[in-house]
């Protein structure tokens, strides 16, 4: 066997390397839903954050192997839309929205469009990210992601779970952050998307310790303080798109009052 073939077999198993972890992300995305039709939603919850752990690592692999290629890039996209586009808003609509049918057949239609509001959102936001890969500026995603996005909504049923509020009584809320997710993944947004942080091999000290303590905190009490992090990074964006705006507005107050000043 030449070392021609050799090299190209070595090849294809790296490329297999991130698309394995991508495919574990859409199979967990998938067992998220079976899960939530069987009312097991903490098993549904844990499996899209599992999800999330798998995309991320899939990308890692394929950086450090340098495996990436078009085909990984389109299975990435499609994983992504069945684990945070529709298992999120299935597992909602099974924990909450679907109690909406209970005050009518008008409000159980606005119930499951709440959740196809969601999933379209995480389509429109995967298929903008898809044709902005080459923006400048990669410190900063355009509108919320779809992961931080499905962790807001199945961080909020696990937390509802482990408090004991069931759905019926969460539906309003759930109502209102269904279609909150979904619109701020569609918005214009700036939210800070950690891939500088993620590349920065050497980091003080300290920064070594709050990850560890983050790390404590999460397994001490994971659906309080996952659903507490995602929701502070949903926020995270209009509160930045906030700043920038009034620091461009005295920025220009102090222009044009330097120009009168002359």
């Amino acid at each position: 066997m030449s070392q021609k073939i050799k090299d190209q077999r070595f090849r294809s198993r790296i490329y297999l390397l991130p698309n394995i972890f991508t495919t574990a992300a859409l199979f967990a995305g998938f067992y998220a839903i079976v899960a939530s039709t069987q009312g097991r939603f903490i098993v549904a919850a844990i499996a899209i954050f599992v999800a999330m752990v798998l995309d991320n690592l899939d990308g890692s692999v394929a950086r450090m192997t340098n495996s990436q290629s078009d085909f990984g890039a389109e299975l990435d996209s499609l994983a992504d839309m069945v684990s945070f586009g529709l298992a999120p808003a299935l597992v909602m609509y099974e924990w909450a929205l679907s109690s909406m049918r209970d005050y009518g057949w008008y409000w159980a239609k606005l119930g499951w469009l709440a959740a196809f509001v969601y999933v379209a959102g995480a389509a429109i936001r995967l298929a903008r990210f898809n044709t902005q890969r080459t923006v400048t500026d990669k410190r900063f995603f355009q509108g919320l992601a779809s992961p931080p996005a499905a962790g807001v909504m199945v961080g909020l049923v696990w937390l509802g779970v482990d408090l004991g509020l069931p759905g019926k009584q969460m539906v309003f809320f759930a109502f209102a952050i269904t279609l909150l997710c979904g619109l701020l993944m569609v918005s214009r947004f700036p939210y800070y998307s950690f891939k500088e942080f993620g590349r920065q091999y050497r980091v003080h000290y300290t920064t070594m310790i709050f990850v560890v303590i983050g790390l404590v905190c999460i397994i001490f009490d994971p659906a309080k303080v996952l659903c507490a992090l995602f929701v502070t990074y949903l926020f995270s964006g209009p509160f930045t798109w906030a700043i920038r705006r009034i620091r461009k507005f005295r920025r220009r107050h102090e222009h044009v009052s330097s120009e009168e000043s002359k």
